[in-house]
């Protein structure tokens, strides 16, 4: 049985990881020991990072919508329960939009959410609905 000489696997190994590696500094883009534990570390932080940029995303759609249903006379939190209340399921990211693109829409969902609180004033006393919705 003939010998086998793994040259050509390992070069194309090396091969792989310093095309991914390209545009670092250093010897992180040409020596393979460092090339390779900077590309393994920069996938983890890739990998992290899609889901931290997923929770950045929704924290600014919220505070995008925060500030939108404030000049309404609600809060946020109030808004949400109010959509939720009316059976009005729409995401946070087309809130968001509407609430910046097209806004007498989302003038219309900030009333829906308000009648939907209305129950709010049978609750207790006037000053704590008018505290609730303005």
């Amino acid at each position: 049985m003939a010998r086998v000489k793994r040259g050509v696997t390992s070069h194309a190994k090396h091969k792989k990881v310093l095309k991914q590696a390209k545009g670092f500094y250093g010897r992180r883009k040409n020596t393979i020991r460092a090339a390779k534990a900077a590309v393994d570390r920069s996938k983890q932080y890739a990998y992290r990072d899609r889901k931290v940029n997923k929770r950045n995303f929704r924290a600014l759609w919220i505070q995008r919508i925060n500030a939108a249903v404030r000049e309404h006379g609600l809060t946020y939190g109030r808004f949400i329960d109010g959509l939720t209340k009316a059976g009005i399921e729409v995401d946070r990211k087309v809130l968001s939009d509407m609430a910046i693109h097209e806004t007498e829409a989302f003038g219309a969902l900030v009333a829906a959410s308000k009648k939907a609180l209305d129950y709010l004033k049978d609750a207790g006393t006037k000053n704590e609905f008018e505290a609730v919705v303005k």
